[in-house]
C-alpha cells in the first residue's frame, strides 16, 4: 500500500496513469479523458486548499462532501456536481484496481436530485426552412455550414463523431458513411441522395483550400485547419436563430430531431439504435418521450370509445 504524504504527489503520481487506463483499457472519447481528468484534479485542488498534506487512505466521504457543499455553494448545477462526482468515482475505483486504496469512499453515495431535462426537438416545417434558404454555392464556409447541419441530421452522429470524420470514411458511391463511436466502435450509417449531393459540393471546394491535402479529416475551416466543437455549436445556434424560437439549439437537438422524426414515420427502434450507436435500448429509449405524445394525440382522436358523445 502507497501512503502519499503531499498533495501533488497524489496528483501527479496516478492522474497520468488514470489517463492512460481511460485511453487504453476504457477506450473513451478525448472529450471524456478530458472532462474525468480536470473533474478529479479539481478536486484535489480543492483537497491543497483545505489540507496541506494528505494520505490516500485517509480521504473519506465527508472530505469529499465538503467538495459536493463547495461546488453547490459555488452556483454548480447539480447535474453538473453529479457528473464530477461519477468522475471521482471512477478514479478511486481505478485506484482499487491498482491496489493503491482498498475501499472506494463514493460507494454509497446517492446522486444529487435534478429536474428531468426535457429536450424540444426541432419540427419537421423547421428543418425544411434550414434547407430552403438561399446557399452561395461559391462560398465554402456556407457550403461547409450546411453540410454540418445536413450530416447531424440525416445520420444523427454526435458533434465529436462528425468533427472525427475522415474523407476515408465516406462511401460515395454506396451511399453510407463510417463513424468512430464512443468506445471506438465503429459502425455504418446510411446517407440520403441529398446529404451525397452537399457532399459532393463540398468536397468541391475544400480540394481549393490551402493545406487541405495534408489532411484526411473531412471537415475543415476555410483555412484547412480541423473544425472544432465551439464551431459545430455556432453554426447550429447562426442557422436556427431566425428559424425557430427554441431556447435549447444544439448538435445535440439535432440528434434528438433525427430519432423523434424516425420514430414519427415509423422507424423501429431498434433500428434507431443501431443509427445513434447506443449501447443499449434504454439510451434510445430517452427520445421517444415527443412520439409518445403524438401518439397519445392520435389515440385521443382516433379511438372509437373516445369519438362517442
Amino acid at each position: 500500500m502507497y501512503i502519499v504524504q503531499k498533495v501533488d504527489f497524489f496528483l501527479y503520481m496516478y492522474l497520468e496513469e488514470f489517463r492512460s487506463y481511460l485511453i487504453h483499457e476504457r477506450n473513451y472519447s478525448t472529450h471524456t479523458i478530458k472532462v474525468y481528468v480536470v473533474d478529479v484534479q479539481g478536486f484535489v485542488d480543492f483537497l491543497q486548499a483545505h489540507n496541506s498534506m494528505v494520505d490516500i487512505d485517509r480521504v473519506e466521504y465527508l472530505d469529499i462532501r465538503k467538495w459536493i457543499i463547495h461546488l453547490v455553494d459555488s452556483g454548480i448545477s447539480n447535474r453538473s456536481v453529479n457528473r464530477k462526482i461519477a468522475s471521482l468515482k471512477a478514479y478511486y475505483k481505478f485506484l482499487q484496481r491498482i491496489e493503491v486504496r482498498e475501499g472506494n469512499p463514493l460507494s454509497y453515495h446517492q446522486p444529487l436530485k435534478v429536474d428531468a431535462k426535457i429536450q424540444v426537438p426541432f419540427s419537421k416545417k423547421e428543418m425544411e426552412k434550414v434547407f430552403e434558404q438561399p446557399l452561395d454555392s461559391a462560398n465554402f464556409n456556407s457550403v461547409r455550414n450546411l453540410l454540418i447541419i445536413g450530416l447531424l441530421y440525416a445520420t444523427g452522429i454526435r458533434r465529436t463523431e462528425l468533427i472525427d470524420l475522415k474523407l476515408s470514411s465516406l462511401y460515395i458511391r454506396e451511399r453510407k458513411i463510417q463513424v468512430l463511436g464512443k468506445g471506438n466502435k465503429e459502425r455504418l450509417v446510411p446517407l440520403l441522395p441529398w446529404c451525397v449531393e452537399l457532399i459532393e459540393d463540398y468536397l468541391e471546394l475544400r480540394r481549393k483550400l490551402p493545406k487541405a491535402i495534408k489532411t484526411d479529416l473531412l471537415l475543415l475551416t476555410e483555412k484547412g485547419k480541423p473544425i472544432y466543437p465551439s464551431l459545430v455549436y455556432r453554426v447550429v445556434q447562426d442557422t436556427f436563430k431566425q428559424i425557430s424560437g427554441k431556447q435549447t439549439k444544439s448538435p445535440h437537438i439535432i440528434r434528438h430531431t433525427f430519432a423523434t422524426h424516425l420514430l414519427d414515420e415509423g422507424a423501429d427502434l431498434m433500428a434507431i439504435k443501431e443509427l445513434l450507436g447506443h449501447a443499449s435500448l434504454a439510451s434510445t429509449q430517452v427520445y421517444t418521450h415527443n412520439s409518445m405524445q403524438k401518439l397519445k394525440q392520435v389515440y385521443k382522436t382516433a379511438h372509437p370509445r373516445n369519438m362517442k358523445k
